[in-house]
């Protein structure tokens, strides 16, 4: 069975999310913004928390771990290369590492860019990855700390899921990524549809996480490197992928 996850709203417009393996009874936390609105979603669920995964060091994802932890002791994980800067860890992972919640094995996933340290995690019996701020709905993370090199790569592997994978990303972003996207893509008919669904969720305080790998691949500019109409737009006809994906990151940086 695969898990049933929940998208959980924290702070002003992060996310959150439970993961809970019915059969064994483990629950997954990805991600700790506040502890308030998970605490209250494991109470209404009567769930126990087993584990915490923290993608990358950022503030917004993990300042709620200690009173999450307080209420729910579990096993916190995160990426090796950011134990440094990220609360203390029970395990300290990087790719090719796998993570055991109950019945249900994800795959780490190192996805730099946004941060040198950030992790991904692919649970491919959920048909689910976590992407935090690497991948986004219709958009990836500011590279705060990577290279648009280091971002395209990381980018490339999330790429090659299958297109039924769910994409858990980190922020409510999604709207003012579609604004952007119709600006470097305005001819690309599916882009068009889906702004137009995000807009009415919105307006009906509904969530855009998460959404599908083959929602990402037609419509996600940061994706679409190679689309011949994006790189006659931006006269780029004959750059490489990581070249293109560099000049639609900077002109998101300054949109």
């Amino acid at each position: 069975m695969p898990f049933e996850i929940l998208t959980i709203p924290c702070l002003s417009d992060n996310y959150a999310f439970l993961a809970h393996d019915a059969g064994s009874g483990a629950t997954l936390c990805v991600d700790v913004p506040e502890a308030g609105p998970i605490l209250r979603a494991l109470t209404q669920k009567g769930w126990t928390l087993s584990h915490v995964l923290l993608t990358h060091h950022h503030a917004d994802h993990v300042q709620g771990l200690g009173d999450l932890l307080a209420a729910h002791p579990a096993t916190v994980i995160g990426a090796a290369a950011d134990a440094h800067r990220l609360p203390s860890l029970d395990s300290a992972v990087a790719e090719g590492d796998t993570l055991q919640i109950g019945d249900q094995t994800g795959h780490v996933i190192d996805v730099p860019g946004h941060t040198i340290g950030h992790i991904a995690v692919h649970f491919p019996t959920s048909h689910a990855v976590f992407t935090a701020d690497s991948l986004m709905a219709l958009g990836c993370g500011r590279l705060f700390e990577g290279t648009p090199d280091q971002m395209w790569q990381s980018l490339s592997k999330l790429m090659e899921m299958p297109p039924e994978t769910m994409i858990y990303s980190g922020h409510e972003y999604t709207m003012a990524n579609a604004k952007f996207a119709l600006t470097v893509d305005p001819g690309n008919s599916a882009l068009i549809s889906r702004s137009d669904a995000i807009s009415a969720a919105r307006d009906q305080g509904r969530a855009t996480i998460p959404s599908t790998m083959a929602e990402e691949l037609a419509t996600n500019p940061f994706l679409r490197a190679s689309d011949p109409a994006i790189r006659a737009r931006l006269g780029l006809q004959d750059a490489s992928d990581a070249a293109v994906f560099a000049e639609i990151r900077k002109r998101k940086d300054h949109f």
